[in-house]
């Protein structure tokens, strides 16, 4: 039977005496094989140059990041989104960490090692080390609970990055300079976002099938929740009127986003409509606020949004209606509804 070698690279060389002969080498530049093809001892010879090539990851970190990988806690645990993320941290920890002995895991001195690389990448960006952080330590922590490992040296490390979304609403000034300077086709992913409260990769997702005319039905891709979202009057106007291409959501084109094409578009179109200091990612708190601000419940903030109840209360309470004042200006106004003036 004859079996094809990838990689396997054929020299031809003129001798002095005029002859010629072949040369096979494993690959270019790789090592000379012995033997003519097809016999044992070319094969033997091939996989004996190709086993010399690859790199030992027994008894070194790679071999429990390849491991998680691999795993179903990696592929069905996470939302594609997330697995593309973390494979972008591991890369980073491959670079530094590749070779790490597990066995060295156990020594007090590897998690000093591991923090003061989490500090050098600090200087870049506390949050992206944060990031690098969580992934190595969750490695860590599904390498401990398959039995591969003793201890998980970056366990409960703390955080770098101490920034918080407090301020970061939309106003309704920011929203009309996005709808005046914006390109129109992403006009629909404003007015999808606040009147749905629904994150960035869910909404990019979502097809026409979702849409019976009155509500959309989507399941959260992070959380498995699924929701069922009223359309209200602006939203489906918007909707009404928009093309209809495979998702609801396109390009000029009309194609599906890819999750960096649309960050992308979408930061220049808030640089041209001259907002600033707010994200896409914001519009989904921008929404519980809007909702809350409309007298809204906590319950019924939940079903639309698919937050936890819990979660839309830390929201409420840590990170946006603190800081509105038109929740003030509400309070104070049911306040004077309530209270009798004395004549």
């Amino acid at each position: 039977m004859r079996v094809r070698l990838k990689g396997l690279n054929t020299v031809r060389k003129r001798l002095a005496d005029g002859s010629t002969v072949t040369y096979r080498y494993a690959w270019k530049g790789g090592p000379r094989l012995d033997g003519e093809p097809g016999t044992p001892e070319f094969l033997a010879s091939y996989h004996a140059a190709v086993a010399s090539r690859r790199p030992q990851t027994r008894g070194v970190l790679l071999s429990l990041m390849q491991g998680y990988q691999a795993s179903e806690d990696f592929r069905s645990g996470l939302s594609e989104q997330t697995r593309a993320d973390y494979v972008r941290q591991i890369r980073i920890i491959e670079s530094e960490f590749a070779d790490f002995p597990i066995a060295a895991l156990a020594d007090k001195r590897a998690r000093a090692e591991f923090l003061e690389w989490r500090d050098r990448l600090a200087q870049r960006s506390r949050r992206q080390a944060d990031y690098a952080w969580t992934v190595l330590a969750r490695i860590l922590s599904w390498s401990v609970k398959r039995g591969l490992i003793e201890v998980n040296p970056c366990e409960k490390g703390g955080r770098l990055y101490r920034g918080t979304r407090a301020e970061k609403v939309w106003s309704a000034a920011d929203e009309a300079a996005f709808l005046a300077k914006a390109p129109p086709h992403l006009h629909l992913a404003l007015i999808l976002a606040l009147w749905t409260g629904q994150r960035q990769g869910d909404l990019l997702r979502l097809t026409w099938h979702a849409y019976d005319g009155a509500r959309i039905r989507l399941q959260q891709s992070k959380t498995g929740a699924r929701v069922v979202i009223p359309v209200g009057t602006p939203l489906k106007a918007a909707l009404d009127a928009a093309e209809r291409h495979p998702t609801v959501l396109a390009t000029m084109e009309g194609k599906a986003w890819t999750s960096d094409g649309f960050h992308a578009s979408w930061r220049k179109a808030c640089a041209k409509a001259g907002v600033t200091g707010v994200t896409f990612n914001d519009l989904r708190g921008t929404a519980v606020t809007r909702l809350a601000l409309a007298g809204c419940t906590e319950a019924e903030i939940a079903t639309i949004t698919g937050h936890a109840l819990r979660d839309v209360r830390s929201i409420l309470d840590a990170h946006y209606l603190n800081r509105d004042p038109a929740l003030a200006e509400s309070a104070i106004r049911k306040l004077e509804a309530r209270t009798k003036v004395p004549n």
